[in-house]
């Protein structure tokens, strides 16, 4: 019997090994424009807003130069620093062919998302993609999520919400629907465990038995 009419992704840690392009892409600006060398934890302090108003804070008057550098070596280093996670492809195909609707949630912005969709050849997966310039509120707001529930008229009761971060959880609460969380690649999983979410996922293989045993 189906349990889930609608499933919504994460992409950075969930679908998509990004976290050392991203690491590297805020590397290379502050560098060139601040003279600084972030560390992974000093950009990981700044996750929440999407890049534009990380870029327009850090930057001030640069932003413009910093904005289009930034944008231009994520694109190119995409293939050397980013990958699909293996299997993750057959998921979403799997739900695809079932005619479920699927949506992203993310707190990237519009820019970045589109690149690493398109690159990795996800985009065709997706219904409706809801990235954090989209909304007023970034994660752990719920209001991506209400988006993709009144869009196509869910029963928040089964829809599921994929991700690898404590702001998909409390997302997830919020919006009072279930969450998967992805152990795999996420840069807080003792939060996340402590957290107690609604389903735990250490490797793409046991989400994509779930899944399949679910729809």
């Amino acid at each position: 019997m189906r349990n889930f009419d609608g499933f919504i992704f994460d992409i950075d840690g969930t679908l998509a090994k990004t976290n050392a392009l991203i690491f590297e892409t805020f590397r290379f600006v502050s560098k060139k424009y601040l003279n600084e060398n972030f560390t992974d934890e000093d950009i990981i302090k700044l996750f929440g807003p999407t890049e534009d108003v990380i870029l327009k804070e850090l930057m001030q008057e640069n932003y413009e130069e910093a904005r289009k550098d930034y944008f231009q070596f994520y694109s190119e280093n995409h293939e050397l620093l980013a990958e699909i996670f293996p299997g993750i492809d057959e998921i979403l195909k799997i739900i695809k062919e079932e005619n479920i609707p699927t949506s992203i949630y993310t707190g990237k912005g519009k820019d970045s998302t589109q690149i690493t969709l398109d690159k990795l050849g996800l985009t065709k997966y997706f219904d409706l993609i809801v990235t954090g310039d989209d909304i007023e509120n970034h994660k752990p707001s719920p209001e991506g999520i209400e988006i993709f529930i009144n869009q196509f008229n869910l029963d928040r009761n089964r829809v599921l919400m994929i991700g690898d971060a404590p702001a998909d959880i409390i997302a997830s609460r919020n919006a009072n629907i279930k969450c998967a969380s992805v152990l795999w690649d996420s840069y807080a999983k003792e939060k996340v465990l402590n957290m107690k979410s609604d389903f735990i996922f250490y490797d793409v293989n046991e989400l994509k038995k779930f899944i399949i045993e679910n729809i």
